[in-house]
C-alpha cells in the first residue's frame, strides 16, 4: 500500500504529540498537579495513532486507556485532555472523572470501563447497527492481552463472526496485564490464534512500527466495508512504564526494556522519515516545535480554567431508583 507524503507526516505528528502530552501529564502527575491516576502508553503509542488515522470521519472507535493516540486522532484536543487530568469544568466529562475515562460520542469516542473488555461487545452492538442500517461505516476496538482472557472478549467474537459485522478488534499486547506476564496468560504464542476459533481472520504485527499498523488496519476496515465481517490485528509491543504511574514494575527484566528501548516507535519513525527522503530534519523539528506549544497551551487553559460546581457533580449521573 502506496501512503501519501501527507498521511506519513500526519501519523508522526500524532506520535509526537501523543508522547509529549503523555510525559507532561506523568511529570505533572509526579508533582502532585494530577488528580487521580496516569495510565499511559509510552513505547506503545503506534498503536493507537496507527489504528485511528486508518478510519474515516464516520468511523467509532471503542477505545481502552491506553488510546491516547486515538483520542488525539479523533479530534479530543490537547486543551480538553488536560482539563480532564485537572479534574477542571472544561474536562471532556465536565469535571466529573479524573483521568482518561473519556466519552464524546459527537467525535465518534465511545465510553470505556476499568474492567477490560467490555468495550468489545459494546463495539459488536455499534457495529451491528451500522450493517442493519446499510451505512459503510467501521468501528475499531482495542484491549490489552489480558483483556482477551475475559470472558467478553470470547463472547464479542463469537457474535461479531456469526452476525458477520464491521468491525476490527485490536489488540495491545504489551506482554503483561498488569503485572503478569503472557506466559503465565495462555498456552499459545500469539494472541491471534485465539481468533481463529471464531474463524475471523486475525495478523499479527509489529505495535511499534506505526506504518505496519496503520496498512494492517486500512485492509481490514475496507474488508468489513465490503461486507465480510470482522477481523483481529495483534500488534506486538513493550509497556516502557509500569501499569501505571505509581507502578515500578520491578517484575519486568531490566534487560527486556532495555531490548525494547531499541524499537522506540517515535525515533523508528522519524528514521523512517529521513532515510526514505520524505522530510528532512528541519521538518520533523518544526513538527516538535508545534507539539510543545500545544501542549504548554493545554496546560495553561487547564490550569486557568475553572472547578465545576459543587451542584454540577450530579448532573448526567443516573442511578437505579430503589
Amino acid at each position: 500500500m502506496d501512503i501519501e507524503k501527507e498521511d506519513l507526516l500526519r501519523l508522526y505528528y500524532f506520535l509526537k504529540l501523543t508522547r509529549g502530552l503523555e510525559d507532561r501529564i506523568t511529570a505533572m502527575y509526579r508533582q502532585g498537579r494530577i488528580l487521580g491516576g496516569v495510565w499511559t502508553s509510552n513505547g506503545m503509542e503506534a498503536i493507537s495513532v496507527g489504528y485511528a488515522c486508518a478510519l474515516e470521519k464516520n468511523d467509532i472507535i471503542a477505545p481502552y486507556f491506553r488510546d491516547m493516540g486515538a483520542f488525539l486522532v479523533k479530534g479530543i484536543t490537547p486543551r480538553r485532555i488536560m482539563a480532564q487530568y485537572l479534574g477542571k469544568k472544561t474536562g471532556v466529562t465536565g469535571g466529573n472523572e479524573g483521568n482518561v475515562h473519556v466519552v464524546d460520542i459527537n467525535l465518534g469516542v465511545l465510553g470505556y470501563p476499568s474492567h477490560l473488555a467490555d468495550n468489545y461487545p459494546v463495539a459488536v452492538g455499534v457495529a451491528l447497527s451500522f450493517k442493519i442500517r446499510g451505512e459503510q461505516r467501521v468501528v475499531a476496538a482495542c484491549t490489552g492481552d489480558g483483556g482477551t482472557s475475559r470472558g467478553d472478549f470470547h463472547e464479542a467474537l463469537n457474535m461479531a463472526s456469526v452476525w458477520k459485522v464491521p468491525v476490527v478488534f485490536f489488540c495491545n499486547n504489551n506482554q503483561y496485564a498488569y503485572s503478569t506476564p503472557v506466559k503465565l496468560q495462555m498456552a499459545i504464542k500469539n494472541v491471534a490464534e485465539r481468533a481463529l476459533a471464531y474463524a475471523i481472520p486475525s495478523e499479527i504485527v509489529d505495535g511499534n512500527d506505526v506504518v505496519a499498523v496503520y496498512q494492517a488496519a486500512r485492509n481490514a476496515y475496507e474488508r468489513a466495508r465490503l461486507g465480510e465481517g470482522p477481523s483481529f490485528i495483534e500488534c506486538k509491543t513493550m509497556r516502557m512504564h509500569g501499569h501505571s504511574e505509581h507502578d515500578a514494575a520491578k517484575y519486568v527484566p531490566r534487560e527486556l526494556i532495555d531490548e525494547w528501548k531499541k524499537k522506540d516507535p517515535v525515533i523508528n519513525m522519524e528514521s523512517h522519515l529521513i532515510s526514505n527522503n520524505i522530510a528532512k530534519e528541519e521538518k520533523l523539528k518544526e513538527i516538535g516545535e508545534q507539539v510543545v506549544k500545544e501542549i504548554e497551551d493545554a496546560v495553561e487553559f487547564a490550569e486557568q480554567s475553572p472547578l465545576p460546581e459543587g451542584k454540577e457533580a450530579i448532573e448526567g449521573v443516573y442511578a437505579t431508583p430503589v
